[in-house]
């Protein structure tokens, strides 16, 4: 079984020093930089490099540069998804956005995680696990969703958030790590 095999498994792979894996995600780099490259202006241009790096065009998709990936092609997003800048998707297992779903500046979605002996780590091992963002959510600045987080839909993720557990749907969830501070009423108004 090869690496990236076992990546998509979710077992324990050789990250690092595995040559397959290694030039994915330097071609998806390459991609991503030259998306970043593209002018917000330029629709058809940046639409194409889009789907280049995602492997298709999202629905009434808006993303701002820059922006990175590991391999970019686990990454599947809902219609009317907005990705605000310098965000980095580790998408080395699945990551899924639902529709209408706002991801501030600077979040980080890390699938990986690594063994705690450095002894397995040195050798480059890690395990992928899926990340689930569900509808109608919103991240603040600089969250950090970790590997095999499910976020139901209506959540809002305050800013600077580190989220390592589950979240019921329509929860305001803060802090470090994150907490559900109150549910949310959806007809509420401000």
């Amino acid at each position: 079984m090869s690496e990236k095999e076992k990546m998509e498994k979710g077992m324990w792979y050789d990250a690092n020093y595995d040559p397959e894996l290694f030039a994915l995600r330097k071609r998806a780099q390459a991609k991503a930089l030259k998306l970043s490259a593209i002018p917000h202006d330029q629709f058809e241009e940046r639409n194409k490099a889009i789907k280049e790096l995602l492997g298709y065009m999202p629905e009434g998709f808006d993303l701002v540069t820059p922006f990175m990936v590991d391999y970019g092609v686990n990454i599947h997003i809902g219609k009317s998804v907005f990705i605000n800048a310098n965000c980095y998707f580790m998408d080395c297992a699945n990551i899924t956005i639902g529709e209408h779903t706002f991801i501030g500046p600077y979040c980080g979605l890390y699938t990986a995680t690594h063994p705690l002996s450095y002894k397995q780590r040195n050798k480059g091992l890690e395990k992928a696990l899926p990340i689930t963002i569900g509808k109608n959510c919103w991240l603040g600045g600089n969250v950090s969703i970790m590997p095999g987080v499910t976020i139901g839909d209506g959540c809002v993720i305050a800013a600077g958030a580190v989220v390592n557990r589950d979240v019921e749907e329509n929860c305001l969830v803060a802090g470090v790590p994150a907490k559900v501070i109150r549910k949310i009423d959806q007809d509420e108004l401000l």
